[in-house]
């Protein structure tokens, strides 16, 4: 058994342990109850719970939910349109998110799949100040996907 104040009893009977809980007015609280013998505290358990919630509270304000924002590319896009699509890119992984970038292919497109790749490769490129490839490009199906994640700041 352990004290209130952190100092440690040895083993004590289960009815000695409560009267000294109930004489300080606080709650016998099992903290290891499938050790041989079991382990027990003396503490305000209301205060306990409240603390904890408290530190769960903090903890869960701190982290920060990364989101998975998507591009779509296309294997015949325009140089403006893969501009504007890198300036969103960037945009997002600023942010802190990462990125798919996909290239969907339609009908007989999906005989140049080595093209969409290409797109891909230098979509990655124009990208690399800010980002790496967390996932290589990969074709599932109809579309071809790539994942980009930030830069870590050193």
């Amino acid at each position: 058994m352990i004290a209130a104040d952190g100092s440690q009893f040895g083993v004590v009977a289960i009815a000695r342990a409560r009267e000294l809980a109930d004489e300080a007015g606080l709650d016998l609280v099992k903290i290891a109850p499938t050790a041989q013998p079991p382990v027990c505290k003396i503490m305000d358990y209301g205060k306990f719970r409240f603390e904890q919630q408290k530190r769960e509270k903090e903890a869960k304000k701190n982290q920060k939910v990364v989101e998975i924002k998507q591009v779509q590319l296309s294997l015949g896009i325009a140089e403006h349109d893969l501009a504007v699509k890198q300036k969103r890119t960037v945009g997002f992984l600023q942010e802190g998110n990462k990125v798919k970038v996909v290239v969907r292919f339609r009908g007989r497109e999906m005989a140049h799949t080595d093209m969409g790749l290409d797109v891909l490769n230098d979509f990655a490129a124009r990208c690399e100040d800010c980002a790496v490839i967390e996932k290589a490009a990969k074709l599932e199906g109809r579309n071809m996907s790539m994942f980009l994640a930030p830069k870590s700041a050193k």
